[in-house]
């Protein structure tokens, strides 16, 4: 017979790196968590096995077979099941009391208000390509005073975003602009990874295709951003610890062992930006047409 579920036995060996004052508050507490494809699944898990208590979560999706090399949940017997079915048992099997307020109908425009009630912090974990609901979701984050965290892996490493109540917004930022979709798209990976280290050793350029919704993604790369990422939302939510707040970011990557501090003020609008998206731009039309 399974002895009866204990939160502070559950994670009793987190103590020591958190007080037991700090564990309970982070019981109480409830984390945003918008996609649960692959950063998303294991942004949760981790989040999860913290001890964090209440999670808003949000997925349309079912796990298909290109989905086996990097998301959680992810395995022959979970093809074709949602992945929020999948990930909310993972989660509930580390911590049967976790409250989740799920939905399944994905985020739209009619439901972020409900999404965001209540909550301390927002995960950012949706597709790379859906920056309209992303900016939305951002902006509302801003209104409210929600601090928000973007991991995104960026081949064998991770780049690390953070905006915070009165810093500078996501829009202000990104700078999107009019541009095309596509360049909107080249914008969101120039901004959050503005040193785009990993472009040192991508070895076939044309795996890179905004206009096909495609690019690749390593497990690597997903479970560096859940470590950046989560340790950074243990410092916001516990409110200790330096946390690099846009426009500053972080980029560590283990494939050249390297970590890089940024610093772009005005985001987008920096020279350095500017001629950084003007280049991956070139490089990418020139992959595209076979140069």
């Amino acid at each position: 017979m399974k002895a009866s579920f204990r939160y502070e036995q559950a994670f009793s060996r987190n103590i020591g790196w958190v007080t037991r004052e700090e564990q309970a508050h982070l019981r109480g507490l409830r984390v945003a968590v918008g996609g649960l494809g692959g950063v998303g699944g294991s942004h949760l898990v981790t989040l999860a096995r913290m001890g964090v208590g209440a999670f808003s979560v949000t997925d349309l999706d079912v796990f298909d077979w290109p989905n086996l090399n990097r998301q959680f949940g992810a395995g022959v017997s979970t093809i074709g099941v949602p992945k929020l079915e999948t990930m909310c048992r993972i989660v509930r099997d580390i911590n049967p009391e976790a409250d989740l307020r799920l939905l399944p109908q994905g985020l739209d425009v009619h439901n972020i208000d409900h999404f965001l009630d209540g909550v301390s912090l927002y995960m950012d974990s949706l597709d790379i390509f859906a920056l309209e609901i992303r900016r939305r979701v951002f902006a509302a984050c801003h209104e409210r005073g929600i601090p928000a965290i973007t991991a995104a892996p960026m081949g064998m490493g991770c780049a690390l975003l953070v905006f915070m109540p009165g810093g500078m917004s996501f829009e202000e930022y990104f700078a999107f602009g009019r541009e095309s979709f596509e360049d909107q798209v080249l914008k969101f990976v120039v901004g959050v990874s503005p040193t785009m280290q990993q472009r040192h050793y991508l070895v076939e350029r044309t795996s890179v295709d905004f206009f096909a919704h495609k690019v690749p993604s390593l497990a690597v790369g997903i479970e560096l951003a859940a470590g950046m990422a989560c340790s950074t939302a243990l410092k916001v939510l516990l409110k200790r610890g330096r946390v690099p707040c846009a426009p500053r970011g972080l980029h560590f990557d283990a494939y050249r062992n390297q970590l890089s501090r940024t610093w772009r003020p005005w985001g987008n609008r920096h020279p350095m930006q500017r001629l950084m998206f003007w280049w991956v731009k070139r490089l990418l039309e020139k992959s595209r047409g076979g140069g």
